[in-house]
């Protein structure tokens, strides 16, 4: 009996546990249900669906004539549903009604895959019910639209299962042209130039998909729940395409020439600031060259092109003028236990302040800054100051280098800081700050802010505009900035640049010439930067270009002028011919060069040459005859030419296209020797012609 109640009270124990064990997990549910439900079903939501980002068109980068510098373009990734009721129903009779054919149009696309490899996957996808089936990745826009005309596709989404995923990629049409300046948009990584300075103008705004999780963990599209994306706006530059190939290829040229190790060119629109063109080249691993840094932008010791900044400090305390004169000590001077020397090799002593700089005197700028400063070093700098030379030219571009513009209370000041900062060495400028200041001069002492984008705009509506910003209003006096400029014009006419002087219009400018330390091997390979500033046309000036290269160690070119110069000349002279505004003609009688060379022809052609030109002539011209064409006094002549039948014509002075026809046509096989216009012919004109004869015409 006290076993049996024993085992009752464990069974009852046991039942009472399990009952209040039962009723836990029931309060639970209720609370899980009606309690946290909200909470549960959300997250429940969450791994079955999320959002993910769609990103806006990026906006187009133009050139200032409306080319595009820098797009996106449009690629597409194709996945297909084949749980797509239109390709489920009726047992799959569109799928295997289509199967072959698509195939072969796939085949046939993209050659890649063999017509059976084609159609095993899409078998396959088709046996596993596969609903985000990948096709085919990252296809052009035209491949896809050649795709869904394809037998299945062109049926529609439902009942052809194509799906169909748009993505840009960057692109930059014109690759090499300024594409440092124009910049890099990539994903997720540091982005450069104007795709970086204007990110949020051309990024718009992303938008977002819903996605839902199907089997395999696979994510797929649903329909109705996108936010739109709001497309980035454009952005409209001041550079102009063509003068940006002209400054590219001719500094091209003069790197691939000297094996130069980097260089930049840059152009500004003298009355704005614009800049029209801005090339940087440095040389790669291969020896090939490319975009990789933005040059104009970078801070180094400028050397003899800051002697422009030198004479402003001088003239404008009236310390010298142009026709003072100043000794050079055959091009060497020590002050302390330093020595200044001339960069070119010379026996000149006497001679002006106008001519030293002409011929880019190191000892002339050196001697007369100390000379005149060394009671008050911070007057020569505040100098510089008023030029906003010790600050960047703020450019709407990230990573302009900040100047070095020294003062007594600067660490590394010395003794010998003053002389040497008057010729450009201890001292830190960036080309485009060196451009900033000789194009204030060209635009009559009126310092301009360059600038590089002219327009935001969006569906091709302006939304914001950018106007040029005047910096200073006068950089100096009237007097100085006429001397300033005759100046400038001499050293192209008289003085290191002279080889760059033109016959048909007037440059001014600077050469430069700046030893350069390599790192702690100081100035031992003798590693020069080559440099020319200055503007075009002098008498009217509508163009500031400067040109800063670094040649190799030991380089057998080196100067300025015949390193940077040419670059400055090549571009100057194309651009004078196409972009210049009309220049003033020469003044005199409209005559005719007599070293002109004309042929003898068609008195129709002739006729249409005098008439369009308005050229004046003499002799008997109509549109039915052949004539001889000369020059006489200053005139076209013309005289008619003698054809008879059944005579060897006279075609000396014709052109080979006139002289066969006339041959030809008299019945004459014609053999010809040389190039230019008939000078000899082997039957005489005049003589009459028996069967199968031959002639020979000589050209010259």
């Amino acid at each position: 009996m006290e076993i049996k109640k024993d085992i009752l009270w464990r069974v009852y124990l046991c039942v009472i546990g399990m009952g209040l064990f039962a009723i836990a997990i029931l309060a639970k549910v209720f609370v899980i249900q009606n309690v946290q439900g909200a909470k549960w079903r959300s997250l429940a939501d969450s791994m079955q669906t999320q959002y993910i980002t769609l990103d806006a068109d990026r906006g187009t980068i133009y050139s200032e004539e409306g080319r595009m510098l820098s797009t996106s373009i449009p690629y597409f990734d194709i996945r297909v549903d084949f749980a797509a009721d239109g390709l489920r129903e009726n047992n799959g009779k569109i799928f295997s009604e289509n199967v072959d054919s698509l195939a072969i149009a796939l085949n046939k696309l993209f050659q890649d895959r063999s017509i059976k490899s084609y159609k095993n996957i899409l078998e396959k996808g088709y046996r596993n019910k596969s609903r985000y089936f990948l096709l085919k990745r990252d296809i052009t826009f035209e491949q896809y639209q050649q795709i869904r005309e394809f037998p299945m596709f062109r049926l529609g989404k439902n009942k052809g299962g194509m799906i169909t995923e748009t993505k840009n990629k960057r692109i930059n049409p014109f690759q090499l042209l300024a594409n440092r300046t124009i910049g890099l948009y990539r994903d997720n990584a540091q982005n450069v130039g104007l795709e970086r300075t204007y990110n949020q103008e051309l990024s718009g705004v992303t938008g977002k998909r819903l996605m839902r999780r199907i089997a395999g963990g696979t994510f797929v599209p649903m329909d109705g729940f996108d936010i739109e994306p709001e497309n980035g706006k454009d952005v409209v530059t001041t550079i102009d395409v063509n003068m940006q190939d002209i400054a590219e290829s001719a500094l091209m040229k003069m790197m691939v020439e000297n094996e130069c190790e980097h260089g930049t060119c840059i152009l500004m629109e003298v009355k704005t600031g614009k800049i029209k063109a801005i090339a940087n080249l440095g040389r790669q691993p291969d020896g090939s060259y490319w975009e990789d840094f933005n040059y104009a932008l970078q801070v180094g010791e400028p050397g003899s092109t800051f002697k422009l900044a030198t004479m402003i400090s001088l003239l404008e305390d009236h310390y010298v003028t142009p026709q003072d004169h100043v000794d050079l000590n055959y091009g060497r001077w020590q002050i302390g236990r330093r020595t200044v020397y001339d960069s070119e090799p010379h026996h000149l002593t006497d001679v002006t302040v106008k001519h030293a700089f002409e011929r880019s005197s190191n000892v002339a700028m050196a001697k007369l800054v100390y000379q005149y400063y060394k009671a008050d070093p911070n007057k020569f700098v505040d100098h510089l100051k008023k030029l906003k030379l010790d600050e960047i030219t703020g450019i709407d571009l990230v990573g302009e280098g900040h100047p070095i513009i020294k003062t007594t209370a600067s660490k590394t000041w010395s003794a010998t800081s003053l002389p040497w900062m008057a010729f450009g060495y201890e001292v830190g400028q960036s080309p485009l700050q060196t451009c900033m200041l000789y194009n204030a001069v060209a635009n009559n002492g009126k310092m301009m802010r360059p600038y590089l984008v002219n327009a935001v705009m969006e569906y091709g509506k302006t939304v914001k505009y950018y106007e040029p910003q005047v910096m200073l209003d006068s950089i100096c006096s009237r007097t100085t900035l006429r001397q300033l400029q005759d100046m400038l014009v001499g050293v192209v006419n008289n003085g290191t640049g002279k080889t760059l002087a033109s016959p048909y219009y007037a440059i001014a400018g600077k050469t430069g010439t700046a030893l350069v330390a390599n790192g702690k091997r100081g100035y031992a390979d003798k590693i020069y930067q080559s440099s020319f500033a200055g503007y075009f046309p002098a008498e009217n000036p509508q163009f500031t270009c400067v040109v800063v290269i670094k040649n190799k160690a030991h380089a057998k070119k080196f100067y300025g002028a015949s390193v940077a110069g040419p670059v400055f000349k090549e571009v100057a002279d194309k651009l004078f011919a196409i972009a210049v505004d009309k220049h003033q003609p020469m003044q005199g009688n409209e005559q005719i060069d007599t070293l002109l060379a004309v042929k003898s022809g068609q008195g129709s052609d002739w006729t249409y040459i005098m008439n369009t030109l308005q050229l004046p002539w003499q002799g008997m011209l109509s549109r039915k005859n052949w004539v001889n064409a000369d020059i006489e006094d200053h005139r076209f002549s013309f005289q008619p030419m003698a054809l008879q039948h059944g005579y060897v014509p006279n075609v000396k002075g014709m052109g080979l296209k006139d002289a066969l026809f006339l041959l030809e046509n008299a019945g004459l096989k014609v053999q010809v020797k040389g190039s230019g216009k008939v000078v000899n012919q082997s039957l005489a004109g005049g003589t009459a012609i028996a069967d199968n004869k031959t002639i020979v015409i000589e050209l010259s």
